[in-house]
This record gives C-alpha cells, sequence and structure tokens, in this order.
C-alpha cells in the first residue's frame, strides 16, 4: 500500500546524512541497497500467526555511488507491506491492514520527514 501525501518525493539528500536520521527513526538500510538504489525498512510486529508488516521507504541515486556513500538520494513514495512467511511481503492495494497499523505507519513517516526536513533546512 502507498503512503500518499507524505510528500517524501521531494527529499533529496546526501545519503551519509540520510542513513543517520533513518537510523535515529529505526529505519534499517542493511544489505537492501545496490550501486543506484536504497531501501529502507521499519518492522512492525503482529500477532497474526506468520505475519509481519514492514513501513518501507525507497530511494535512488541522483548522483554518485550509493557504495562508496557519495550518493545524492531522491526519496520515493513510502510503501506498507504484509510480510507471509515463507512467500515474502506484498505491498498491493488489495491487501488488507488495520486502520491503527495505516495510521502508526503514516506517524512514523511523518516523524522521519520532518527530521529530514529540519536537516535540509540547516
Amino acid at each position: 500500500m502507498r503512503l500518499e501525501n507524505v510528500n517524501m518525493e521531494d527529499i533529496v539528500m546526501d545519503i551519509k546524512p540520510l542513513d543517520h536520521i533513518m537510523g535515529q527513526h529505526a529505519f534499517i538500510r542493511a544489505g537492501q541497497w545496490d550501486y543506484e538504489r536504497v531501501t529502507y525498512d521499519y518492522k512492525i510486529g503482529s500477532q497474526e500467526k506468520n505475519i509481519t508488516y514492514y513501513v518501507r521507504i525507497q530511494g535512488r541515486a541522483v548522483e554518485g555511488d550509493v557504495d562508496r556513500k557519495t550518493a545524492v538520494i531522491q526519496l520515493m513514495t513510502p510503501l506498507l507491506g504484509k510480510h507471509y512467511y515463507p512467500h515474502g511481503v506484498e505491498y498491493g492495494e488489495e491487501e488488507n491492514f488495520p486502520e491503527n497499523l495505516v495510521e502508526r505507519a503514516k506517524n512514523l513517516v511523518a516523524g522521519v520527514y520532518e527530521d529530514l526536513l529540519q536537516f535540509k533546512n540547516k
């Protein structure tokens, strides 16, 4: 599910401060990158059997190299996904997400967005 109207697409910034701010909000990049893209995930546990939710913020390098930490990253519209063990994460609009989970995801993304804007405006 796309988390619309959070304006994350307006953010373009260097990868080093981006990694730092995302880490402060418990969004983990780990090994989820290649030379041109990054993916930050926030894991949300569930009481449903074999189900875990993820808030995902992706970005693409508009210049530089992610591997060398010289990239400038343009962020993309955040996603809310549901991981079905052992099959993987589904982000489709046909997925059913509890309303309180959607609100939590939007609040998490809004907090990240505010910190990213504050850094950019310094």
